[in-house]
């Protein structure tokens, strides 16, 4: 048989096989569900390797190359692997999900179709408060006693709302004007194809402390129970060099050198003829670059040198 024509085997990978539209529940109503996949680990070193040419040694064990790849960000063998996911989510935190213009995707129309009857809920200990220095988070929660009150209105209004977007289909209107006052609570489904490299990065930052609780959750779940088993090595890789490793830009490389060489005086030193350390009428004034590496410090179990001045 010729070169052209030998036969090639789909890639199986037996512990995604097996869960296969599994919908895993997510949020109150939602949930995200395998629909179809492409490669694995094995298609990851597969396209590795065809850069080496025909009669290349094997150069390192597959783990081994993956973390490699992964290490020094060659990115374009996790493109090898695509998947398909179904996704019911509330249509605010589809919103965020869809900036990431990296993915095909295909959702549920409610110019066509009537709009999903469900709408996220949020439990009376769940209400969060605006975070004091970030405009865009949450810190903390509200006391039992308003959140309760907050979660009866919650549903007082998704009633309304369901019954004014039922009484204008019922009259004739035409679905995507009768929709236009259904909350954001509202879910939504989508058909959402991505490759490897793409959902690594999305998950990257959706998984991280910083995103949106609800979108964490879609994230964590996508991550550890479908890329987990769907790559397990590029997974593996993925925590230690992306999720769980630290990054330091050069100014905070050169702040540490002169904290561990020179100590505590060099590296403010440093600091300051970077502008990481103005003082303002109360103190030190607000720089996030500085808080960022703050706690890097403290992850390094190293205390920042301006805070015994």
């Amino acid at each position: 048989m010729s070169e052209t024509t030998q036969p090639v085997e789909r890639i199986h990978v037996p512990d995604l096989d097996a869960i296969l539209g599994k919908a895993y529940p997510v949020l109150d109503d939602g949930f995200v569900r395998v629909i179809d996949y492409m490669g694995s680990d094995d298609a990851i070193v597969q396209a590795a390797r065809i850069s080496y040419g025909a009669g290349t040694k094997k150069v390192s064990e597959d783990r081994g190359l993956i973390r490699y790849l992964m290490r020094h960000w060659h990115t374009t063998p996790f493109e090898m692997c695509e998947i398909k996911l179904h996704v019911r989510v509330p249509m605010d935190i589809w919103r965020q999900w869809i900036r990431h213009r990296t993915a095909s995707v295909n959702e549920y129309s409610t110019r066509y179709s009537v709009a999903i009857d469900a709408a996220q809920r949020t439990a009376p200990d769940a209400w969060r408060l605006q975070s004091a220095d970030n405009k865009q988070g949450s810190a903390g929660t509200l006391d039992a006693e308003t959140g309760a009150h907050l979660s009866t209105r919650e549903q007082e209004l998704h009633r309304l709302a369901v019954d004014v977007y039922q009484e204008r289909l019922e009259k004739g209107v035409a679905r995507e004007q009768a929709r236009k006052d259904l909350p954001l609570s509202t879910y939504t489904e989508a058909y959402w194809k991505i490759d490897l490299h793409n959902l690594l990065h999305f998950l990257r930052l959706r998984m991280d402390d910083h995103a949106q609780y609800e979108i964490r959750c879609y994230a964590q779940t996508i991550g550890e129970q479908i890329v987990a088993r769907w790559c397990p090595m590029a997974w593996e890789a993925f925590l230690d060099y992306r999720v769980d490793a630290l990054q330091f830009s050069r100014i905070e490389a050169e702040i540490i050198e002169a904290l561990t060489k020179e100590g505590p005086e060099a590296a403010c030193a440093r600091a300051e003829a970077f502008g990481l350390l103005k003082q303002g009428k109360n103190g030190l004034l607000r720089n996030r670059e500085r808080t960022e590496l703050e706690a890097k410090l403290q992850q390094l179990g190293l205390q920042p040198p301006w805070a015994a001045r």
